[in-house]
């Protein structure tokens, strides 16, 4: 059974992510494989861009920060993002949730 880039557990939305760093904006970019691509301005040092995903993720689902969790992947490209209690969900993720 494959993996969906985007699937809820109970009010939580986990993500599985492939990001690209020192991109020229940042946006939701779309499917790329079984994960969602996301597309950063921030550079891969020292946790920038963690920090920096964190941060925009945050902004598009209307939550703190502190409810922005990186649980897989903190050191690569695929990471595994848990929004806890998201308050919007954006169009582009919205049509991935089955």
């Amino acid at each position: 059974m494959s993996q969906h880039a985007v699937s809820r557990d109970g009010g939580d939305l986990i993500l599985r992510l492939y990001i690209q760093p020192k991109a020229s904006r940042d946006q939701l970019v779309g499917l790329h494989g079984d994960e969602l691509k996301v597309a950063i301005t921030a550079p891969p040092v020292d946790g920038k861009a963690n920090a920096h995903l964190t941060k925009y993720l945050a902004k598009q689902f209307k939550v703190a920060k502190g409810q922005v969790a990186i649980e897989k992947g903190e050191l690569g490209r695929h990471k595994q993002v848990r929004i806890e209690s998201p308050r919007e969900i954006p169009t582009a993720i919205e049509t991935l949730l089955h």
